[in-house]
């Protein structure tokens, strides 16, 4: 791969699973609050289309609040785990702007942004969300998994407008104790309100709790079959 890595920190140490074949399309994928990159490059290799790219990093080691400012890996900090919560408003715009040097990173290096998707699990997906929707970049799709949109109340308003049209996978366990799935939903509601409501789709799971399973697995790779076909 040319490009250098060092000029975008959250490269230098990320988990990237290559293509098999030649790369026409990349996954960023974001990991939840104290996990690595490591266990989604593992998931995502299981289901993984031979000419994408995967790339996992890891989140910088923060105080975060709601874990009584224990140190551990997070995107930015949060207070709670309610849609009326106070947020981290400027360390979720830090992260996305982060999140973003990647993405022109991977654009420089021959990977156009349509062909670029971006996920995540728990905290990793909403930052992919936020990231997405407040993006410069025409993406090709984005994945929130057990997740929510930040700082929801400013959107339409945060959006760029760029990508009205994105496709939107939304997965969330219906028995998960720690966001609950109507919070799932409500999300989803708001995507639609900000986004064309025909390309946002929202899965749920009976039974799966604050995690994932190989059906929600399958629809991810379902997913990223349609929006990053083989060119």
């Amino acid at each position: 791969m040319c490009g250098n890595n060092m000029s975008v920190p959250l490269l230098t140490d990320a988990v990237t699973v290559p293509a098999g074949e030649r790369e026409t399309g990349a996954v960023i994928f974001l990991h939840g609050l104290g996990d690595t990159g490591h266990g989604w490059a593992e998931a995502l290799s299981a289901i993984r289309l031979p000419h994408v790219k995967y790339i996992c990093p890891h989140a910088p080691r923060i105080p975060v609040t709601l874990n009584m400012k224990m140190v551990m890996p997070a995107w930015f900090d949060l207070m709670g785990l309610s849609p009326d919560a106070p947020e981290d408003e400027a360390g979720i715009k830090k992260a996305a702007e982060s999140i973003k040097t990647i993405i022109e990173h991977e654009v420089k290096n021959g990977i156009p942004a349509n062909r670029i998707v971006l996920g995540g699990f728990s905290q990793g997906g909403a930052l992919s969300l936020y990231t997405a929707l407040s993006c410069q970049h025409k993406l090709a799709g984005v994945i929130g998994l057990s997740c929510w949109l930040p700082l929801h109340k400013t959107f339409p308003q945060a959006a760029s407008g760029v990508n009205k049209e994105i496709s939107v996978l939304q997965c969330h366990g219906e028995a998960d104790p720690m966001i609950p799935v109507r919070f799932g939903n409500l999300t989803s509601e708001k995507l639609k309100s900000v986004l064309n409501p025909s390309k946002v789709q929202f899965k749920s799971y009976p039974g799966v709790m604050h995690s994932t399973n190989q059906e929600e697995m399958m629809a991810v790779k379902d997913f990223l079959e349609k929006v990053l076909p083989r060119v």
